[in-house]
C-alpha cells in the first residue's frame, strides 16, 4: 500500500491557514473541523505545519492563554515530507522514527494533502482485515486431499 493509496480513500480535502493568521483564528478552525493540524501556507507555498502540539505548547506557557500570537510564532518548519509513492512500511517508519504524528504529502512543489498518524492506523487495519478475509477464504476452499488417487497410484504395477 502506498501513500496516494491512503489519500484516496481519505480525500484530499486541506485545511489551511496563513502564516500572519491568529492563533486563536487556527484554533478555532481545528476545533470546528475536529483536526489536529493545519497547513500553513503563504503565496500558493507550504511553509509550515500547526499541530495541536504546538498550540498546547502555547496554552502552557502563556498559563491558558493564547494572546495575540500569530501562526508563523508557532508553526513547525522542520517537518518530515512524503510523496504519493511512499510505502505504508516506509511511512509508518518514519512517524515513528521521528515522533510526527502529521506528514504532508508532496509531488514536486505540490502539496496533495496531510496524512496522520491515525490515517496510516486506520490503513493498517484494513489491509489486515483484507489479509485476514483473504486467508480465510483460501483456508475454507482448500482443497480436500483425494486418497484414492493416492493409493491408486502405490498400487499400480510399474510399466517397464
Amino acid at each position: 500500500m502506498k501513500v496516494s493509496d491512503i489519500l484516496r480513500v481519505k480525500g484530499h480535502v486541506l485545511f489551511t491557514v496563513p502564516p500572519q493568521a491568529s492563533l486563536l483564528q487556527a484554533v478555532q478552525t481545528m476545533a470546528q473541523h475536529d483536526i489536529g493540524s493545519l497547513v500553513v501556507m503563504e503565496h500558493g507555498k507550504l511553509v509550515g505545519l500547526l499541530t495541536f502540539s504546538e498550540v498546547m505548547a502555547a496554552v502552557a506557557e502563556g498559563g491558558g492563554v493564547l494572546g495575540d500570537q500569530a501562526v508563523s510564532e508557532r508553526m513547525d518548519v522542520h517537518y518530515e515530507v512524503c510523496g504519493p509513492e511512499t510505502t505504508l512500511d516506509t511511512l509508518r517508519r518514519t512517524m515513528l522514527d521521528s515522533g510526527t504524528r502529521y506528514i504532508p504529502v508532496m509531488q514536486d512543489d505540490a502539496l496533495l494533502g496531510v496524512i496522520s498518524f491515525h490515517d496510516v492506523a486506520m490503513a493498517v487495519v484494513r489491509e489486515q482485515d483484507f489479509e485476514n478475509q483473504m486467508l480465510k477464504a483460501y483456508i475454507r476452499d482448500w482443497p480436500e486431499e483425494d486418497t484414492r488417487a493416492d493409493s491408486a497410484s502405490a498400487s499400480a504395477p510399474a510399466r517397464n
